[in-house]
């Protein structure tokens, strides 16, 4: 609102209070002068209802709250008590003429009778009701009152409307009349309110000789008055309807007027209106249709330069430029149109106020562009700023790997926010240990606007110096600025020939910030400007610390994941086998192929067996980690014990079946989150004498076999279930294979993935045996030089054993009658076959062994006893007999007479052991060849 001006020509302004809430805006010029509120600031008025077209709905604002409704709620009020005033004392009035009637009326009729002739003489005759009755119910009808009643001067009533009360008491007042005087009195008798009149009769002497009686009710005499009581209510409703209509139309004028405001919304609004008005940071002029300027703001008067007696003169006056001041006075509408006002460009936008009802005049709204370029470059540095960080949170730390983060934050922040970055790490943080911030650091990372800068290169070590703006970062743990680096002794004195070098090459300041992962110190971070002569400001280093801050997070991740990374893959290589044990059954290659990310569960293991035979086994635990290579560990282990047992591959896995069964319970009992059941194994035992592989699985995907011919084909193994399910057996695969094949163990990483199924993978695999070479070896290489998968997302273990089989000139076997006597005969023959062989220096120890073994065999075992001798890598005795009976090695008292037999064979002896076959046993001594 304009406020009308002073003597002074000042606008005068209302003071706001200590703490003004945000005024509402005022479209100038609008109707009456008064300010339209377009929203509700803080603090402020709440809104007011709008019907269509912007103007106030009558209803809504005519609620109390404005000053139009309370007019309006007080003139109704008053119309109403005027007339509900009316009605009272018509009523009262009526009330009181009734009254006043009926007293008239009832003394008019009792003294009426009273003095009737005949009254006084019909009192004296004999019988005084036969006389009275009739006559006193014939004025009752005619002078149309409730009652007359005759009574003596006892108050012994003569007549009565009502017979049956004659000669009875009258009910009143008649001391007075009975003194010679007329009394009137209001009473509630049967009949209702009522007046009634006591009258004398007297005699010619003048004494009292008896009393007459009238009286009426008051609603006989006041009907009249009712029936006029519903006109009159009538007019006073008609009254009430026609003044609330000239109300409501004075309160719609009042209303238009006052906005629908109340008294102290009103005044609220003007204080934070005029606050408002000169706080806000754009110029306002109100100028009239004769151009005198009527009002300008406190931003106005800054811009302009404006007299403090400018409000009231006219704009050609007020020593403004030439175009500025014929633009105020000219009244026409302008958009930002921009005038030099002394050093400012300012903005001016000018609308009239004329419309829609309003003042003749213009507003002037002033906006100086100088600023607010400055503004706006603050703004979109602020917002470049906002994006970089947003893009540190998205670009940095995409993978697992320190180096990497390091690179991604240099590449980040070049030409960004520097033109040249190096990121420089603890040796430890790279292998992904604990940072000692005493030792040296390595370069890791460097990106800048050229690659020619004469810093250091990546996996450079540096060894800080204590004055060097990077020492200084990392004792301090704060970011550290040197605005000119041609003047930092400090930072020369790290290397003076390379600083002199970065110098020349037009770098000019650097700000160092440290890497800090919580109470870690991982490195520092150094950023370099050529290209910008200015130094770094605060806002920079501040900006250069959230973005360490954050890349600090991505490395701490990295470092961790790196040494947990490395302490599984630890462990993973220390569980599996190192160096394959020396046989002659298979020519054995082996490819292990760990997962790109994380540690996996697959394993393989070649044990040798009694008998020149040898166990080949591949499993895969599921899942990965460190928690998946130790079960692994774990399995592999059993797997030795149970096979030193010689047992055969079904009864293998069912033992190991009960093994993952235990660990999985002991997990769940321990709360843990990785269990083990769906662990796989493979188990094969190859026989090289009699060329034939037991093969049993459980869960494991098949093997494959390469025929003497190149021919590739997958065995039909019977699939058991994964190991740690229980319940179900496991069945076993005999395999004759000719010498020169080659047998293919594998897990399921080598020929399924995500993207392609089991079956598509096996006849992948089979194209590329096909095509592989003839040696295992050949065969490894081949394999994976063909890539089943581009990226291993699992853990590859894969095994080629090329089959040989025992000549049979190395076989040596007798069938032994159970006679003891058939001892010596197996004595001899083994003398002979050692000295056919060359291995005259074992004649001695095998007779020895045989003998025992041959004589245990027919005192405790059964037919057929049979001998073999294998001239193998060591030399082999076995004695089968169809016995189940195992004997047991023991140490023989001197008294003993026997039980020596075992314990010379185990001396003799390099191994020796009993495998279990369908038919018996068989007791198995191994010697070391000389």
């Amino acid at each position: 609102m304009v406020r009308p001006l002073g003597r002074s020509g000042a606008s005068t302004r209302r003071p706001s209070g200590p703490n003004p809430s945000p005024a509402p805006d005022r479209a100038p010029g609008a109707p009456d002068g008064h300010p339209r509120r377009t929203r509700r600031q803080p603090g402020g008025p709440p809104p007011r209802r709008e019907h269509g077209g912007g103007r106030p709905g009558l209803p809504s604002a005519l609620g109390g709250r404005s000053v139009a409704g309370q007019v309006f709620v007080l003139q109704v009020v008053i119309v109403l008590l005027l007339v509900v005033a009316a009605v009272v004392a018509l009523v009262l009035q009526v009330r009181h003429d009734s009254t006043k009637e009926a007293r008239n009326r009832s003394v008019a009729v009792a003294e009426a009778f009273a003095n009737a002739p005949g009254t006084r003489e019909a009192l004296r005759s004999p019988d005084p009701s036969a006389v009275l009755q009739p006559r006193a119910e014939a004025a009752r009808k005619a002078t149309k009152v409730d009652f007359i009643v005759v009574m003596n001067t006892d108050g012994v009533r003569y007549s009565h409307p009502k017979p049956d009360r004659i000669g009875k008491k009258f009910v009143g007042t008649i001391a007075p009349a009975l003194a010679g005087k007329t009394v009137t009195e209001e009473i509630t008798g049967t009949i209702g309110p009522l007046v009634q009149a006591v009258v004398p009769v007297k005699a010619d002497d003048g004494t009292v000789v008896g009393l007459v009686s009238a009286g009426i009710t008051t609603e006989s005499v006041g009907g009249a008055a009712d029936q006029q009581l519903p006109l009159v209510l009538v007019a006073a409703a008609a009254g009430l309807a026609l003044a609330t209509a000239g109300t409501a139309l004075v309160s719609r004028r009042l209303l238009r007027q006052t906005h629908g405001l109340g008294p102290h919304e009103m005044t609220r609004m003007y204080e934070h209106h005029d606050a408002v008005l000169h706080s806000v940071r754009e110029g306002v002029l109100i100028v009239g249709d004769e151009g005198t300027l009527l009002l300008a703001n406190d931003e106005a008067q800054r811009l302009l330069d404006l007299p403090d007696d400018a409000e009231g003169r006219h704009v050609l006056n007020l020593g403004l430029a030439p175009d500025t001041a014929g633009l105020l006075a000219s009244g026409r509408v302008a958009t930002d149109e921009v005038h030099l006002v002394k050093d400012r460009l300012l903005a001016i936008n000018q609308r009239t106020t004329d419309t829609k009802g309003g003042p003749p005049g213009t507003v002037a709204t002033l906006r100086d562009s100088t600023e607010l370029r400055a503004l706006s470059g603050r703004a979109e540095a602020a917002r470049e700023r906002l994006n970089m960080l947003y893009d540190a949170g998205v670009a940095i730390g995409t993978s697992l790997d320190v180096t990497r983060t390091a690179e991604e934050l240099a590449e980040l922040a070049v030409p960004r926010f520097a033109d040249f970055v190096t990121v420089d790490l603890f040796d430890a943080v790279l292998s992904g240990g604990q940072p000692q911030v005493t030792t040296a650091l390595s370069r890791t990372a460097v990106n800048g606007i050229r690659k020619d800068a004469p810093l250091y290169p990546v996996d450079e070590r540096i060894r800080l110096v204590d004055t060097s703006p990077q020492a200084r970062a990392l004792a301090t743990g704060q970011a550290v600025v040197e605005p000119r680096l041609s003047e930092a002794a400090g930072w020369q004195a790290q290397d003076l020939e390379r600083s002199a070098q970065v110098v020349a090459y037009g770098i000019h300041s650097l700000v160092a910030v440290p890497l800090r992962a919580g109470s870690l110190v991982l490195g520092v971070v150094s950023f370099w400007r050529s290209e910008k002569p200015e130094p770094f400001d605060v806002d920079e280093v501040a900006l250069a610390e959230e973005l360490v801050a954050r890349a600090a997070v991505s490395i701490d991740n990295a470092r961790r994941y790196t040494r947990e990374h490395n302490m599984a893959v630890t462990l993973q290589r220390s569980l599996l086998p190192r160096n394959l044990p020396e046989q002659d059954a298979l020519e054995i290659a082996y490819r292990y192929l760990p997962a790109q990310e994380g540690v996996g569960g697959d394993w393989f293991d070649v044990l040798p067996l009694s008998g020149a035979r040898v166990a080949l086994v591949v499993g895969d635990v599921v899942g990965h980690g460190l928690h998946a290579a130790a079960t692994m560990g774990r399995l592999r282990t059993a797997v030795h014990n149970f096979s030193a047992l010689d047992l055969p591959p079904d009864e293998l896995l069912a033992l190991l079946d009960e093994l993952v069964g235990r660990i999985d319970q002991d997990e769940a009992a321990e709360g843990a989150n990785a269990p083990v059941t769906g662990a796989t194994c493979l188990y094969a035992i190859y026989d090289p004498v009699s060329r034939l592989c037991t093969i049993a699985r459980a869960g494991h995907p098949p093997p494959a076999l390469i025929h003497p011919d190149g021919s590739v084909e997958f065995p039909e193994v019977p699939a058991g279930p994964p190991l740690g399910l229980g319940g179900l057996p496991f069945e076993t695969a005999d395999l004759e294979l000719a010498e020169g094949s080659r047998l293919v163990l594998y897990t399921d990483g080598l020929v399924e993935d995500r993207e392609r199924d089991i079956d598509v993978g096996l006849e992948l695999l089979r194209t590329a045996l096909e095509g592989a070479g003839r040696s295992p070896e050949e065969t490894c290489r081949g394999v994976l030089d063909s890539r089943l998968t581009d990226r291993a997302g699992d853990d590859i273990a894969l095994i080629v054993a090329g089959t040989r089989s025992l000549a049979a000139d190395r076989i040596a076997e007798w069938q032994v009658p159970g006679d003891p006597a058939a001892v010596g005969e197996v004595r001899a023959s083994v003398s002979r076959q050692l000295a056919r062989w060359g291995l005259d220096e074992l004649t001695f120890t095998t007779e020895l062994i045989l003998s025992e073994l041959v004589t245990n065999a027919i005192r405790y075992g059964g037919d057929p006893i049979h001998v073999r001798v294998l001239h193998d890598r060591t030399l082999i005795c076995e004695v089968f007999d169809s016995s189940s009976t195992s004997p047991h090695l023991r140490y023989a008292a001197m008294t003993d007479e026997g039980g020596r037999g075992l314990f010379l064979v185990a001396q003799l002896s390099e191994r020796w052991g009993t495998r279990y076959t369908p038919e018996g046993k068989v007791i198995w001594a191994e010697q070391p060849l000389p």
